[in-house]
């Protein structure tokens, strides 16, 4: 069973006074004694619920514990996921769909955001005012994320491919002060630090597609999800659990999110006016976007020709565990 929108709707007009109970799923005999999560400043709603505690006090009837893992961005969360090292992570829904391609064994479970959270930025004295101007340029970018993943699809509009510009791959963090040291001329942005760019240095966001933003995914390591079941949905009621808070609050949303980027809020504020968090359903749209992507990675030379891109959803997409919005 999911939590269905009947079950939801009743726990959030009871003010959500206690953790969703779920049991027709079997529990697993040898259930762990710690279960890992990320936590990422790109996805708001994970640092709300680390800060409440909520999923701890979930499974503490359980005995299991919960070790918190902070990821810089869908690749990292994905070679985490790879190694075992988190049990539960969060990326990009194109993201997630390249690595499932390449062989890493996950599942996606949840849509924790529906974001502009990318978009191609450069600073007002390089003059990059398209992307055709970036032929021969020096681009900052992180491989295996969406930022990548738009630029790619950015380059190939313009009839450009990376070939075309001079790549220099860095984490997000980094790609922001390269950009602000001269040291590239262009970087594919990642909220926050792309906000923070945008207000704090003048950095000028030339080219943004909000379309072509996938979605932010909650991805579960799929044999985790096959022996544990019930661990995962109580892992996506605690979610819900902060989602609605998040929607009833915006400002502890915006608290803890400032806390722990220590950023400004007006930055906090720019985040979060790009970030949409009032649906968590994978549904067909969520499907046919993360689609459109994918294909246009074959179609760019980035994944290998003949790709099956719909297999590969089929084997990444898990919609026995997603919930319905409110």
């Amino acid at each position: 069973m999911t939590l269905n929108r009947r079950t939801l709707l009743a726990a959030l007009g009871a003010g959500i006074a206690a953790p969703f109970v779920l049991t027709n799923r079997s529990v697993a005999q040898d259930a762990p004694g710690r279960i890992t999560v990320d936590y990422a400043t790109y996805n708001p709603v994970s640092l709300l619920l680390r800060e409440r505690g909520w999923l701890e006090e979930a499974l503490a009837a359980d005995g299991i514990a919960v070790r918190w893992v902070q990821t810089l961005g869908s690749n990292k969360a994905l070679e985490f996921l790879n190694a075992e090292a988190i049990d539960f992570g969060s990326t990009a829904g194109a993201a997630a769909l390249v690595g499932r391609l390449n062989g890493n064994p996950i599942r996606t479970i949840y849509l924790y955001s529906r974001p502009e959270w990318t978009a191609l930025v450069t600073r007002p004295d390089t003059g990059i005012e398209t992307v055709a101007d970036l032929a021969g340029r020096r681009v900052a970018v992180t491989r295996g994320t969406d930022p990548h993943i738009f630029l790619v699809r950015a380059l190939a509009g313009a009839g450009l491919t990376e070939r075309d510009v001079r790549l220099v791959l860095l984490q997000h963090p980094d790609g922001r002060l390269a950009l602000e040291r001269g040291d590239v001329d262009a970087w594919a942005g990642l909220d926050p630090m792309m906000a923070a760019a945008e207000l704090e240095s003048g950095a000028t966001l030339f080219h943004r597609d909000p379309g072509a933003n996938t979605f932010g995914t909650l991805n579960v390591r799929e044999s985790f999800a096959q022996a544990h079941p019930r661990i995962v949905e109580t892992v996506l009621a605690a979610y819900e659990r902060a989602r609605a808070e998040a929607i009833a609050d915006p400002a502890a949303l915006a608290a803890v999110l400032g806390d722990v980027t220590r950023l400004p809020p007006e930055i906090v504020a720019r985040q979060l006016e790009r970030t949409d968090i009032t649906n968590p359903v994978l549904g067909a749209d969520e499907r046919e976007t993360i689609r459109a992507a994918g294909v246009a990675l074959v179609e760019a030379g980035v994944l290998p020709a003949g790709s099956d891109i719909d297999a590969t959803l089929d084997a990444l997409i898990d919609t026995g565990f997603t919930v319905a919005a409110r």
